[in-house]
């Protein structure tokens, strides 16, 4: 018997157990039928962020940027470059520090761009400062 995953849709928040052996088969969500991996980051808000954080069976990156940042701008392509290097391994996530200032602050982000690793719901790894696609891959592999 395969093991099981749970997996939060980044389209509609929705639960869906996944057996281990098909993430990389394009699963869909049960409830909205929409891809459950994207190759790209997902927009996490105050409201959505710890239902990802906490119910999601593989872990979590989130780079935590703001609008004015240049260092976050420079980097969110390379971003969404490692999304596609890390998925379905690992669900890559942005967070907005202006526009979700709690979760921001319960994180105590005092500067951006920080990479915060997830995993089973906790902090695993922190890294301040901006980064290259292989430079978040390798750190992201080399933490997990």
């Amino acid at each position: 018997m395969s093991e099981s995953m749970h997996i939060v849709c980044p389209h509609c928040s929705g639960v869906n157990r996944v057996p281990a052996e098909k993430l990389a088969a394009n699963p869909r969500c049960g409830g909205c039928h929409e891809p459950i991996f994207c190759a790209e980051p997902l927009a996490l808000t105050d409201k959505t962020f710890d239902r990802h954080v906490t119910r999601n069976d593989i872990p979590l990156l989130v780079d935590f940027w703001a609008q004015w940042c240049g260092p976050c701008k420079m980097m969110a392509p390379a971003f969404k470059q490692a999304a596609g290097s890390l998925e379905p391994r690992v669900r890559l996530a942005k967070v907005d520090t202006e526009a979700a200032p709690g979760v921001a602050g319960r994180y105590n982000i005092r500067s951006i761009p920080t990479l915060i690793l997830f995993r089973g719901g906790r902090e695993v790894a922190r890294q301040a400062g901006a980064m290259s696609a292989a430079d978040i891959v390798r750190w992201t592999q080399a933490n997990l």
